[in-house]
């Protein structure tokens, strides 16, 4: 028999509500039913970020310094920073170079004797702000024409109006319906005697949709020896 030849199965918001209240036993029959799926599905979404990184997530971005400025507003929807260079000469084949920056903490970030310091910038200090996060850098830039040159976590994007569908990649779409069925069966009274089975479920899908989500390369540990005495 001959197959579809496609590959490009997705779910509407809306599907994947009428799924999740199947599973809990219901039918998702009005518009409040709606809001209340689109409401679980966006603090599903937001326990996602909470439980680590989703690579679909991840993007690059880019700061240019300004000579004499050290801090920087990072976009609002940035969860956190993973990675960060420093870049100069961006886009000259021959003198393009990225130097690693150091990430501090607070406390190390605080305690830097002379915040005005001019030079090349070798630490970041990430501050993780309600709005937006913001970027602290030392030395502050010198010369004009450094990059800071970023990845980070975004937000996912809301679960929308209902015909959109979900930001995730296929593969965690499991988990999404899984997980949005186990939500709306903690607040229906219907669904009271489902619940420990959907979340087991839940946990399940996410479980094998994480194993999936990662990079395929090897990993090298090198042990860091240091000389007493």
């Amino acid at each position: 028999m001959a197959t579809t030849g496609t590959t490009n199965f997705a779910l509407s918001f809306t599907d994947v509500a009428e799924e999740a209240f199947e599973r809990v036993g219901l039918e998702m029959r009005t518009g409040y039913d709606l809001r209340t799926a689109r409401r679980s599905m966006n603090l599903l979404t937001l326990e996602w970020a909470n439980r680590g990184l989703n690579m679909w997530t991840v993007e690059e971005g880019t700061q240019d310094l300004t000579l004499g400025i050290g801090s920087y507003i990072l976009p609002a929807d940035t969860i956190d920073i993973i990675e960060h260079v420093l870049r100069q000469n961006d886009g000259n084949a021959s003198t393009q170079n990225d130097v690693q920056l150091a990430r501090i903490g607070f406390s190390t970030h605080a305690t830097i004797p002379n915040k005005l310091l001019t030079g090349r910038p070798n630490q970041i200090y990430v501050d993780r702000q309600r709005d937006a996060p913001a970027v602290y850098l030392w030395p502050i830039p010198g010369i004009q024409g450094y990059q800071l040159r970023y990845w980070r976590l975004r937000r996912m994007q809301d679960a929308g109006q209902g015909i959109e569908t979900s930001d995730t990649p296929f593969r965690f779409l499991p988990a999404l319906v899984a997980g949005l069925a186990f939500y709306i069966a903690l607040k229906m009274p219907e669904g009271a005697a489902r619940i420990e089975g959907l979340q087991a479920e839940y946990e399940r899908q996410f479980s094998l949709a994480l194993s999936e989500d990662r990079q395929r390369v090897s990993a090298r540990f090198v042990p860091k020896i240091a000389r007493v005495g």
